[in-house]
């Protein structure tokens, strides 16, 4: 089973790689943030507790998350593999992660993280914004603050997977086709020496 995590500041273009990486291997997409979506939506117990939660402001615990990955992993048993995208953001997420698939007889394979220098971002973001609406695409004040926490938090998460040798840094910046084959590469690679 292929399970990967796509890493990567917002703008870095995980988006346009997922939705590549997706139909080349057949993995199924898990967003944290379409989980919460779909679990609220249906009425689960998970998403009610969620719910009630965000609607008083507090961030949803890790155990939520951890559960709503674990009902789809379950309804997915037979898939090739997952790419995990916005999850895990912290060490604990990544700790709980390993221990939720180690129980599933899985684990992470590799953790590519799309590499992107803060200009860029800035200037992909703010494009971004006049043609999504989306208000925080296009405060520069926002876009910094957003990429500060971004590295601040999730660098250690990037520590965790290179002491595992799963950490794999891509250049995100170019032509789009060439960052997704240097991404299929290191994937190759690594799919190659699990089966040796």
């Amino acid at each position: 089973m292929l399970n990967l995590v796509l890493f990567g500041p917002p703008g870095a273009g995980k988006g346009t790689q997922s939705e590549k990486l997706i139909a080349q291997y057949q993995l199924v997409h898990l967003s944290t943030g379409d989980l919460l979506r779909s679990e609220i939506r249906g009425g689960t117990e998970l998403g009610l507790r969620a719910k009630m939660l965000m609607d008083q402001g507090i961030l949803v615990p890790d155990e939520v998350v951890i559960g709503m990955i674990e009902n789809k992993l379950k309804e997915n048993e037979s898939a090739a593999g997952f790419i995990f995208d916005g999850f895990p953001r912290t060490v604990p997420q990544a700790e709980a992660l390993d221990e939720l698939l180690a129980l599933h007889n899985t684990q992470i394979k590799v953790m590519v993280a799309l590499v992107v220098d803060e200009d860029e971002l800035t200037k992909r973001l703010l494009i971004r914004g006049q043609s999504s609406g989306r208000p925080d695409d296009q405060n520069e004040a926002l876009i910094h603050r957003r990429i500060k926490e971004y590295n601040d938090k999730t660098a250690p998460v990037a520590n965790y997977y290179e002491s595992q040798g799963k950490f794999k840094a891509i250049g995100g910046i170019g032509n789009i086709e060439e960052i997704f084959q240097a991404i299929c590469a290191e994937i190759e690679t690594v799919t190659a020496n699990v089966r040796q």
